[in-house]
């Protein structure tokens, strides 16, 4: 009897009713991919022409997760689904990556974050300057909002020849910090991050992300798998503090363990890119005991396709995911049940490069799982509240199971 999540990193299926406040009503990030995909192209005809091709997720019941969000998805029938299917609104009152990962382990924020204005400079003089003096830096740059990849064509050269790194934030409540791997170095990198997360506990920002790159110049910039996000940690326990508490195994896989900033990982397993998550995955399906959680983000769809805006990135993309799920329902135990899901969207037809506001689906799925609708869940937490209730434990503060 093990949880198996599989996080779709913001695989989003129609804009929530709360949307126009985030300036994000209409958005659909599944929908929207779908529709250009059968028209025949992704934003780039020489790279995608045909429909998007999905057969598993459609099977598991994905069409009938957009239908219930209000979402287009492909347009298709959803059919007779092999799992439950369903969308669930976000009761948490950010669209970021802790907020939706806190939720649906049971602890939706209801509450704000600290977030930096729009206005350049963005961050507080006192906070820039406290970083400069502890971290024993000759500056920064940047100092406003800003795509990652963007701002290190921008500036890269100059943080090379300066020694100064980049600063900069997005919608989300977080404080990037880029800064070259072998310039400026790696470990002072993370160095400098752990300095910035404990002066930004003053502002209430959720995390502080270091954003290492290599290259020489322009056009050959390129940001590595070495990313590490410091999140403050969860405000009250999850459900994996719950189960860690419990003495069972949880294991998290990608960014997982940094997002709940440890709390309730009794083992976590890093890996660079979607196929390598996967691959993760399937190891530890095979070897993990009974009883485990296993959770897993898949962090490409938002980090690669999402913000960059890459329609057809973000199709191949699904497309491989899909083309894996056969490995890991034939390697489930009778009794194991997967909830594939996502934290937010990220439209990539959408204006700028920031998460939208969307119901994300669920497809729970297992040999002993009946499938079926599940309809519009209220809260992510429904799926903390069903995996703890399959688990054994007794019911959390939020959500309503849907097993």
């Amino acid at each position: 009897m093990r949880a198996i999540i599989g996080v779709l990193d913001s695989f989003g299926v129609g804009a929530t009713e709360d949307a126009d406040a985030f300036g994000d009503a209409g958005a659909d990030t599944f929908g929207h991919i779908a529709a250009a995909c059968a028209a025949g192209r992704a934003d780039a005809p020489d790279l995608r022409v045909g429909p998007l091709a999905i057969p598993n997720l459609l099977t598991l019941g994905l069409n009938g997760a957009a239908e219930a969000a209000g979402g287009h998805g492909t347009g298709a029938p959803n059919g007779a689904a092999r799992a439950k299917y369903g969308a669930a609104a976000e009761r948490s009152f950010g669209k970021d990556t802790p907020s939706g990962h806190w939720e649906m382990m049971g602890l939706p924020v209801e509450f704000d974050w600290g977030y930096f204005p729009k206005e350049a400079p963005c961050f507080p003089r006192a906070l820039t300057d406290d970083l400069i003096a502890r971290a024993k830096l000759p500056g920064v740059l940047g100092n406003k909002h800003a795509s990652g990849t963007a701002i290190i064509e921008e500036l890269g050269q100059a943080h090379i020849g300066s020694g100064r790194p980049i600063v900069y934030t997005s919608a989300d409540s977080v404080f990037q910090i880029a800064a070259h791997e072998t310039h400026f170095g790696l470990e002072r990198l993370y160095d400098v991050c752990q300095v910035a997360r404990e002066l930004v506990d003053a502002y209430h920002v959720g995390r502080v992300i270091a954003r290492p790159f290599i290259g020489e110049a322009p056009g050959e910039f390129e940001r590595t798998g070495n990313r590490k996000d410091l999140a403050t940690p969860p405000h009250a326990p999850t459900l994996l503090d719950v189960h860690k508490a419990a003495g069972r195994a949880v294991i998290g896989i990608g960014k997982i363990g940094d997002i709940f900033a440890y709390s309730g990982i009794t083992k976590s397993i890093k890996a660079h890119g979607n196929a390598a998550i996967f691959d993760t995955l399937m190891a530890q399906v095979a070897s993990a005991p009974d009883e485990a959680i296993l959770f897993a983000n898949f962090v490409d769809f938002d980090t690669l396709f999402g913000h960059r805006r890459d329609v057809a990135g973000y199709a191949a993309a699904l497309e491989a995911f899909d083309s894996r799920l056969p490995e890991l329902e034939a390697a489930l135990r009778p009794d194991d049940l997967v909830v594939l899901t996502a934290d937010h969207g990220c439209d990539p037809t959408w204006p700028g490069s920031d998460h939208t506001r969307e119901h994300v689906p669920i497809l729970a799925f297992g040999p002993g799982v009946a499938p079926g609708p599940i309809g519009r869940r209220t809260s992510f937490a429904d799926i903390g509240q069903s995996l703890a209730a399959h688990l054994g434990h007794a019911p959390l503060a939020a959500g309503e199971s849907f097993l």
